[in-house]
């Protein structure tokens, strides 16, 4: 997919300027819309109170009822790494504040599907709770939460996921995005939104002295902070000037030391330095190894590992989700060949007539790993995307991934709506969202969806632009800024690491891992070389004589053997 590189362009506030910040990353900073420190700083102290959040203190409320009266929790969380840390974190925090009885259930996403429906209720109610609290999911539980209320069964929804017209009718319900809610911050994850909770329940029972009179010290719940920061920045929400606060404190309880066993054996079984993390390997080695467990086998697996404080036992779960995981890539490569050979089958990429927002579906597809493929055909499109595989005799499920400009869960809003009865259900957020159809309502739905799309996006919108923050000299391609650049975040959704562009002499070039480009480059006017690696990128159909290519890299610190060097992470490659 072609792509053009924009630089972006902002004024950099004279508060920056005098702070003594390396010029590059004042540079980057004012691209990001940061104008004083005090949007820098991620002390405790700057996260928005709890009480902001609508229905947070009858949440607190009733969850401080049920502890004092020794009654059974019931967590019903998501199978994904958001839902996973979640259901760890609710579940460790409820045993710490005194409550006797916690357990925990997650949907198996192949019998029952996402969210707390009826038939998981059905599940749930044969563990006798007299409260369940669902994590990162319920919002759009209508049929579920009714089902519960029929069994004298109250429901408390945390959630962050965007609700539908009608809301369910819950004991308590804690989302940002509820109507009403005055919260500033629209982008807590799953995690986040469970933490501000335990946060208003100790406040609570402080409150009503019950530390003193069970003999219990109160807890430090910033303990929990590791878990939040992996869900956050797992679940790819923005990140706001709250969710940074979230994010750097797990970061660095992470970094000393101060983290579940969980987190400990899966970054072993990453090979990820502990004292070097940073937040992109969260995201792109932690929570793929979580993300396995509810794609392929069960969350249960994953949530186990982030509650167990035996390191052995961790150790033993961490291992068998890293199996899971070379599994799951296996998986990913096998449907992403396939989906290629459909693309071009299709002559997609030639075709003036191609679908603009675009549906793929394969009976044998692996409903776990659709969302990730999704995802993968968008980066290569730059176009809206739903993957579909087949959930039963009679329905499909799809998992959508869209581009910037364009609310994917709007669109299928806006597609149920003109075609009533065709989704069977659906749910999400702007970029990604899943839906439920009957299988032979496929090509129907792919011509609504595409139609919806289409009166939405123009030729513009389908052209990838990269925002660059500008150009770096030969003798700032070295270490030190790189390694200034990589503690200056945490980077992620919404304030993107950095991004810099330039063109380069190609001094050397090989093809690692299959599927990786290794490169030696020499920067413009410079005699100094640096290495560069383009990840699943291959040079077969370059002319063998380039000599010179433009790239878009982050600049980034590689270890090999006790040595730490610069090198260039290619985000865009195109041979001049």
């Amino acid at each position: 997919m072609s792509a053009t590189i924009s630089h972006r362009i902002s004024g950099i506030s004279p508060a920056l300027t005098e702070a003594g910040l390396h010029p590059v990353l004042a540079r980057v900073y004012a691209h990001r819309n940061i104008e004083s420190l005090v949007q820098l700083e991620t002390g405790l102290s700057r996260l928005l109170p709890f009480a902001e959040l609508k229905g947070i203190e009858e949440a607190a409320h009733l969850l401080a009822t049920a502890i004092k009266d020794q009654q059974r929790l019931l967590i019903v969380g998501d199978f994904d790494c958001d839902g996973a840390t979640s259901s760890a974190l609710v579940v460790r925090a409820l045993r710490l504040l005194g409550a006797k009885q916690v357990d925990y259930l997650v949907p198996n996403r192949f019998e029952y599907g996402y969210g707390l429906t009826p038939e998981i209720v059905a599940v749930a109610a044969e563990k006798q709770p007299d409260l369940i609290v669902t994590v990162d999911n319920g919002i759009s539980s209508i049929e579920g939460v009714a089902a519960a209320n029929e069994r004298n069964i109250r429901v408390l929804i945390t959630d962050h996921h965007l609700p539908g017209r009608e809301l369910p009718a819950a004991a308590a319900m804690v989302n940002p995005n509820q109507p009403g809610d005055t919260f500033l911050s629209k982008n807590l994850a799953g995690v986040g939104v469970i933490f501000y909770v335990m946060l208003a329940l100790r406040a609570r029972l402080r409150e009503e002295r019950w530390f003193e009179q069970q003999a219990l010290p109160e807890p430090n719940l910033a303990i929990l902070l590791d878990l939040v920061a992996l869900g956050t920045v797992a679940d790819v929400v923005p990140l706001d000037h709250n969710n940074r606060i979230l994010v750097a404190q797990g970061l660095a309880r992470i970094r000393q030391g101060q983290c579940c066993c969980g987190i400990s054996a899966l970054l072993q079984m990453a090979k990820r330095r502990q004292q070097d993390l940073v937040a992109a390997d969260m995201g792109f080695a932690l929570g793929p190894r979580l993300n396995a467990a509810g794609r392929l086998e069960d969350m249960s697996l994953g949530i186990e590992c982030l509650l167990t404080d035996d390191p052995d036992k961790a150790m033993v779960l961490a291992r068998r989700l890293d199996d899971l995981n070379i599994e799951r890539r296996q998986i990913e490569n096998e449907m992403k060949d396939e989906a290629v050979a459909i693309l071009e089958a299709m002559a997609l990429e030639e075709s003036t007539d191609l679908p603009v927002g675009l549906c793929l579906f394969e009976p044998h597809w692996h409903q776990g790993v659709i969302g990730i493929l999704a995802s993968r055909i968008k980066e290569r499109l730059h176009r809206p995307v739903i993957i579909f595989a087949q959930s039963d005799a009679k329905t499909i499920k799809g998992s959508a991934r869209s581009i910037p400009g364009l609310h994917i869960r709007d669109v299928l809003d806006a597609v149920a709506a003109h075609h009533p009865g065709l989704l069977t259900r659906f749910g999400g957020h702007a970029m990604a969202a899943g839906l439920t159809l009957e299988a032979d309502q496929f090509e129907r739905f792919s011509r609504a969806f595409d139609e919806e799309v289409r009166s939405l996006l123009g030729p513009d919108d389908l052209r990838r632009e990269i925002l660059s923050d500008g150009l770096l000299g030969g003798d700032e391609l070295d270490l030190s800024l790189a390694e200034t650049l990589r503690r200056a975040g945490p980077w992620g959704q919404g304030f993107p690491e950095p991004v810099f562009d330039g063109v380069f002499t190609v001094v050397n070039r090989r093809i690692v891992g299959d599927r990786h480009l290794k490169l030696t480059l020499q920067p413009t006017g410079s005699d100094q070389n640096i290495d560069a690696i383009a990840f699943n990128t291959v040079d077969d159909a370059w002319p063998v004589n380039v000599e010179r290519v433009e790239l878009a890299y982050r600049l980034d610190v590689n270890e090999y053997n006790g040595r730490r060097t610069a090198q260039l992470l290619v985000e865009h490659i195109r041979p001049l």
